[in-house]
């Protein structure tokens, strides 16, 4: 199925996120001086920031890709519980299946920054595995929990909520009821993991489970972890060094672009998040891997656990995996999912005269009139002058062109247009609308 299919209609059915959640707390400051008391630096905190970590932050990146969420995990009765809870619920994530374990602290990490750096980080947390009556309970309620579920995707930070009973339970529900799991591991043991569609590990995670070092060709450490798992589809996630993908067909790598490593934090989530998704919108897992690795490569250059937007992965699709700015109708839905967050003016544009001054002339009077709007250029016939296409494509003032299409009118039913023009003949009319446009 093409990309387009993500910028859709929204899918109908629910993502579960399964795992141990967390509260990610950032105290923010700036450092001036050494303690009197011991040579180490003071913080003068200025705020404190709570968002939900570990499973939650998947649960928060899906969210903002446009999903329906329900989350499955295990709190403690305590305020982390009610610093999460809240945030997760003003999202709209449907926490009715987060359980209360008595006795158990909801973990917390606390980043203590001076301004973009880390100085240290204090964790709050005692790993501790689920009890054997609510386990049970978990068990009992998972297909009601699973009901509408389209994908899972099971981040396991291994604080002892997914033990291998539930795991398996959780995995044969999944496969009666025909549900893809995607599962971000932990630990050297991935057969508790077995009846997975696909599991991404990253490096140093495949390494460990493997039995091998690092010096391993990265193909021989898939291939164990294929024969002891018998998980089909392997993704190994490689930071700035992209992701490799191992299935039963093929291996391929996928490397990434990434301007600058800032901070490699959640970074993880995000991939897990847009797989999960893509899948659930029955995007071939190759695109799927793509996208993947496009929102991989933004993420990472921005501090702390960043959340990919829906609007910013249709943008990292054009900007990053397609020639110039020129889009067939193909691409049209993806423009348009874009221009639902920006003004823009239309231009209905004839090339038989070619590029001449006065078209040149006109095109920056137009941005000027509109600096703030997206200048989009229909091409209204097919022309076989590709360089005079790509000579307009390089004007700055130029946003997205799109080749004939018989999808205009409907595109622009939708989206209005803050201005249409007809440049024909050397010749600038304004249009009040598409309907008096000469296509």
């Amino acid at each position: 199925m093409s990309l387009s299919s993500l910028f859709s209609k929204p899918i109908k059915g629910r993502i579960l996120v399964v795992g141990d959640f967390m509260l990610d707390t950032y105290t923010i400051g700036s450092v001036k001086r050494v303690s009197p008391e011991a040579p180490v630096m003071v913080v003068n905190a200025k705020q404190i920031n709570k968002l939900p970590g570990g499973a939650g932050n998947v649960a928060l990146n899906l969210v903002s890709l446009g999903a329906k969420v329900s989350v499955l995990g295990r709190l403690g009765n305590d305020s982390a519980k009610e610093d999460l809870l809240e945030k997760l619920n003003s999202e709209k994530i449907d926490t009715s299946s987060l359980y209360i374990q008595k006795g158990y602290q909801t973990p917390i990490k606390n980043r203590i920054m001076a301004g973009s750096q880390q100085i240290v980080r204090i964790d709050f947390e005692e790993k501790e595995e689920i009890t054997s009556s609510l386990e049970q309970k978990i068990i009992a309620d998972l297909k009601k929990i699973l009901k509408d579920v389209l994908t899972i995707a099971v981040s396991d930070y291994a604080k002892g909520f997914l033990t291998r009973n539930l795991l398996q339970a959780l995995l044969k529900t999944a496969k009666e009821l025909d549900i893809p799991v995607v599962v971000d591991p932990k630990g050297n043991d991935f057969t508790k993991y077995k009846g997975a569609y696909l599991i991404k590990p990253n490096f140093q995670e495949a390494v460990i489970a493997s039995g091998h070092d690092e010096e391993t060709n990265l193909e021989v450490i898939a291939n164990t972890l294929y024969q002891t798992s018998k998980i089909p589809n392997i993704m190994v996630t490689q930071s700035s060094k992209g992701i490799a993908l191992f299935t039963r067909q093929e291996a391929k790598e996928y490397p990434v672009k990434v301007r600058e490593v800032v901070d490699v934090t959640g970074a993880g989530d995000t991939v897990l998040a847009v797989l999960t998704h893509s899948i659930a919108n029955n995007i071939s897992l190759d695109q799927a891997v793509m996208l993947c690795n496009l929102a991989a490569g933004e993420v990472i250059e921005h501090l702390g656990c960043a959340q990919i937007t829906i609007k910013t992965l249709a943008e990292l699709i054009l900007n990053r995996h397609l020639d110039n700015k020129v889009f067939s109708e193909k691409y049209l839905k993806i423009i348009q999912f874009i221009l639902d967050y920006e003004d823009f003016v239309l231009i209905n544009l004839s090339l038989e005269e070619g590029l001449n001054p006065y078209l040149f002339g006109q095109l920056k009077k137009i941005k000027k009139e509109n600096p703030q709007a997206k200048l989009v250029i229909y091409l209204k016939k097919d022309l076989e002058e590709e360089a005079l296409i790509e000579l307009l494509a390089s004007l700055v003032e130029v946003d997205f062109i799109i080749k004939k299409s018989g999808s205009l009118q409907k595109f622009c039913e939708k989206h209005t247009p803050k201005q249409i023009y007809d440049l024909l003949d050397s010749q600038v009319h304004i249009r009040k609308s598409l309907a008096t446009l000469s296509l």
